[in-house]
């Protein structure tokens, strides 16, 4: 299948059609490139998405077609099943527990756990109106970079996969200033980006796919992710940043994957690297740009003030607390992200309606990041009765980060029980942090935010032009204890915000 490719078929919800669904899967995957065992794991994973739509989402009404796309996506392939059926909460299905006495065996929850276990990506939306989705994604196989390592390098990652942070390099950094490029990453660099990735963090970085020169080119190719490189005047490599978009129709993208050779720090090739990718042609709309700035340490966020990337939130205990960061001591907690924000376009005047109890914070996040013309208004009352019978709702499990999104994109009367579920059910899953997005620009946000918070949830921050529009960020933590002074910030609009999110925090006077 070309880059552009989608395969789009309805079918009827009986079991008598499963098998031309599966065929249809099986030739889509062969032309994508997949072989042997990935073939039959994405069949496993389809069959099950696909018989639980015939057997169980129509049962006792009208039976309607549902839809079966197959695309080639940004290192794999893509299989959405999409339809109308009775409403499907997977985050209830309760976790498959295989055992080894296959009498005691129970297959609740065996389809799901399939699933997840043979794709890479697995994640159900939804819609509202107009009905859910199931998506399915898998990755083409490729070589980490551990494939790329000498003996003594793999030597090295063994070391770091114990997750004991290791001594500073003994490599010392250049001190004069040297001639070098800013430019777009040649193919050919991507093993470079990979080993800088991990003569930084080890095997422990939050997105996997910084460790396969394969996947960083593909993502390249089709600039869902924007590489620019330093590189001397005889072409070593020597740094890397990247923008990533979040999804498909994001005008917005998270700057990230930095990374300096250790002899070439104090060259000044960050800053270079950032005003370049600011400012170079691309293929997608791109109107401003976040970044998520570790706080157990300072380094990050200082590179950021520096490039006036501005401060708008604070999100607690998002990322494990196994992250290496080499030369730099453990917090011996869950490593909490400063978010913050840079507009790349100047933004269009709009109306928001914050909820009254963050609306000066709110106010003078916005103003922080630029965005000074907006007005806030408080809605009126009568609105809250003018909500659709079903809200649209998508929750992301972030596996490796053992953290979660719930982005509330239109609101429905059931908005309340099915956020109030889903919570549930995650803290049941031990997730640790849960984020949920709300936009600002809706007015049932200025009403149903307090009901959120009675649940538990309080104030992290702001993030425009998000999944769910300009988004309200509330946070949710599941049994985590935080020491706020561990937490390393280096502005102080950054403290001000770790400041009012301890208060807001309903377990501050536990920690």
């Amino acid at each position: 299948m070309k880059k552009n490719d989608v395969i789009r078929i309805s079918l009827p919800p009986d079991l008598p059609y499963l098998r031309l669904a599966q065929m249809v899967i099986k030739e889509a995957a062969l032309k994508i490139g997949f072989v042997g065992d990935d073939l039959y794991q994405i069949d496993l994973a389809a069959e099950e998405a696909i018989s639980n739509v015939m057997v169980h989402a129509f049962a006792g009404q009208e039976r309607e077609n549902f839809d079966l796309i197959c695309e080639r996506a940004p290192l794999g392939m893509k299989i959405t099943v999409k339809e109308k059926g009775l409403p499907f909460d997977p985050v209830q299905i309760p976790d498959y527990q295989p055992t080894e006495d296959i009498d005691q065996m129970s297959a609740s929850g065996m389809g799901v756990f399939l699933m997840k276990e043979y794709m890479n990506e697995v994640y159900f939306r939804n819609l509202g109106m107009e009905g859910k989705e199931t998506n399915l994604i898998k990755y083409l196989p490729a070589k980490s970079i551990e494939s790329y390592l000498s003996a003594q390098e793999r030597a090295e990652a063994e070391t770091a996969k114990s997750l004991e942070p290791e001594p500073p390099s003994p490599t010392l950094p250049i001190p004069e200033q040297i001639p070098y490029a800013v430019r777009r990453m040649e193919p050919s660099e991507a093993v470079e980006i990979a080993r800088c990735a991990y003569k930084s963090h080890g095997y422990t970085f939050f997105d996997d796919h910084i460790y396969y020169p394969e996947r960083i080119i593909e993502l390249n190719e089709t600039d869902e992710m924007i590489s620019a490189v330093a590189v001397t005047e005889d072409n070593i490599f020597m740094g890397h940043s990247a923008l990533v978009y979040p999804n498909e129709e994001a005008r917005i993208a998270e700057f990230t994957f930095v990374f300096v050779n250790q002899e070439y720090r104090g060259q000044g090739c960050m800053k270079r690297i950032a005003d370049f990718l600011f400012q170079c042609p691309k293929k997608k709309p791109l109107d401003g740009l976040y970044v998520y700035s570790v706080t157990n340490h300072e380094f990050t966020q200082r590179g950021m003030a520096q490039f006036d990337i501005r401060d708008c939130g604070l999100l607690l205990a998002s990322s494990p607390e196994t992250w290496i960061f080499k030369g730099i001591a453990a917090q011996n907690q869950r490593i909490s992200v400063a978010l913050s924000f840079k507009y790349l376009a100047v933004p269009a005047m709009m109306t928001l309606y914050p909820p009254a109890q963050h609306r000066d914070i709110i106010e003078r996040l916005y103003t922080n990041i630029g965005a000074r013309n907006h007005c806030f208004h408080t809605p009126d009352e009568d609105l809250r009765q003018r909500l659709p019978a079903e809200s649209e709702i998508r929750t992301d499990v972030l596996m490796t980060e053992n953290c979660a999104e719930i982005h509330v994109i239109g609101y429905g009367n059931n908005v309340l029980h099915e956020v109030r579920r889903t919570l549930r059910e995650l803290c049941l899953k031990n997730v640790a942090a849960i984020q949920l997005f709300l936009n600002l620009k809706d007015p049932h946000t200025s009403f149903i935010t307090a009901e959120f918070e009675k649940m538990g949830f309080f104030f992290a921050g702001i993030l425009p032009m998000a999944l769910v529009g300009e988004a309200l960020i509330l946070q949710y933590l599941n049994n985590v204890r935080i020491d706020y002074d561990k937490i390393a910030l280096y502005t102080d609009e950054a403290r001000q915000i770790r400041d009012y999110v301890r208060e807001m925090d309903p377990h501050r006077d536990f920690q």
